[in-house]
């Protein structure tokens, strides 16, 4: 079906996994010929991505003071906003990402001639919003033509909870070589040749479990003088409020040593080349939707390690196989334990980096992009 068009609806296109997948989406419709609108409620000054070619990007007008004085109350005229943008497109098929931005536009098209299609981008309990947006998911999820689950729980829990029934599942894609973009951050610099490294990566340091590491981190560090861990991801400064680099460098403790060999470059856009660095990449969560640095980890051949919360890490890993699994109250010695039994055995770290490999194919984008066009499709058919 030529001509559809099709807008995306996300509070931001900053630093995340929602905002990168969402670009994805965008990408494979415009590369389709259809047009293809991304709608934020944030400005460009908070991009972390460059918006493909070809797609355009309205900002939803911001609201006077005596509008945002009102807080939550404010809320329906930001609605009003985003139906006037939808229907200035014309849009066919509207699709929102993450909770808040999807409940907005399920109000803001009502009544108007076009498809939703919804997609939450972490299991929900897990993050709960503030009790009316509770309440507004669960009016309005039911309305959405279509749901967009990354993994059979999430969908399990909207079914049960939110009363939502049409839903395909959609896994995070992986296109491998990653490509680069900026910032370029090359290991090299920050790394001395062969120091073994534990890697990780995310910006949210809390929910990744960063803090969980420094303990682990500190014992083994004193057993090898020349191991570094490395967290990808945390830009200086506040994050909601808190300093998470700060944060992390208080929680291991004051050991000049130590601290310089915890490294927190910043945003890297050249995660390849740090997958290809590290001896052993970790994903200690607290809680994930579909983790994309996981699946990149082993993309690249990783040995990965993760934590098995209610979502995410046990849809890629089979312990002992591909990966290693630990329970999500798992404990410093756990930690411990199974780091130390990577760094210590290459043959095994080879043999999980070889099985993980597999991803590429399994979440090869080429696959799952034509099943996403073609559920596009079919919506906007009726």
């Amino acid at each position: 079906m030529a001509g559809i068009r099709v807008a995306f609806t996300i509070d931001s296109l900053k630093l995340g996994g929602a905002e990168r997948v969402l670009l994805q989406w965008a990408r494979w419709c415009r590369d389709e010929g259809w047009q293809v609108v991304v709608i934020t409620r944030q400005g460009p000054e908070l991009d972390a991505y460059p918006l493909p070619l070809g797609v355009q990007r309205w900002v939803e007008p911001p609201l006077s003071p005596l509008l945002r004085w009102l807080g939550w109350f404010a809320f329906p005229f930001r609605v009003l906003a985003l139906r006037q943008l939808l229907r200035r497109h014309g849009s066919d098929l509207a699709v929102g990402v993450t909770t808040l931005p999807a409940v907005k536009l399920l109000l803001a098209s009502a009544g108007l001639p076009l498809r939703t299609l919804i997609s939450e981008r972490n299991y929900p309990p897990a993050k709960p919003p503030a009790l009316p947006w509770r309440w507004l998911r669960r009016c309005t999820y039911p309305w959405a033509d279509l749901h967009w689950v990354q993994t059979r729980v999430t969908g399990d829990w909207l079914r049960q909870h939110c009363g939502v029934r049409r839903q395909q599942l959609v896994p995070n894609a992986v296109s491998w070589p990653l490509p680069d973009r900026d910032p370029l951050l090359e290991p090299d610099d920050w790394l001395v040749p062969d120091a073994p490294l534990i890697l990780a990566a995310g910006t949210k340091a809390r929910q990744k479990g960063f803090d969980r590491l420094m303990p682990v981190f500190s014992r083994l560090a004193r057993r090898d003088s020349s191991l570094h861990l490395a967290l990808l991801g945390l830009a200086p400064g506040l994050y909601q409020g808190l300093d998470q680099q700060q944060w992390l460098r208080q929680r291991l403790g004051n050991n000049s040593a130590l601290q310089q060999r915890l490294l927190m470059p910043g945003v890297s856009g050249s995660m390849a080349r740090w997958y290809a660095r590290a001896t052993v990449f970790v994903l200690p969560s607290r809680f994930e939707g579909f983790p994309n640095v996981l699946l990149e980890a082993m993309a690249a051949g990783c040995a990965c390690i993760a934590s098995d919360c209610l979502t995410g890490p046990a849809d890629l890993i089979r312990h002992g196989e591909n990966g290693l699994l630990l329970p999500a109250d798992a404990t410093v010695d756990d930690w411990v334990e199974a780091i130390s039994g990577l760094l210590e055995d290459p043959g095994r770290r080879l043999r999980m980096g070889e099985r993980a490999l597999l991803v590429r194919e399994q979440y090869a984008e080429q696959r799952l992009r034509r099943d996403c066009l073609e559920a596009m499709r079919r919506l906007c058919h009726g």
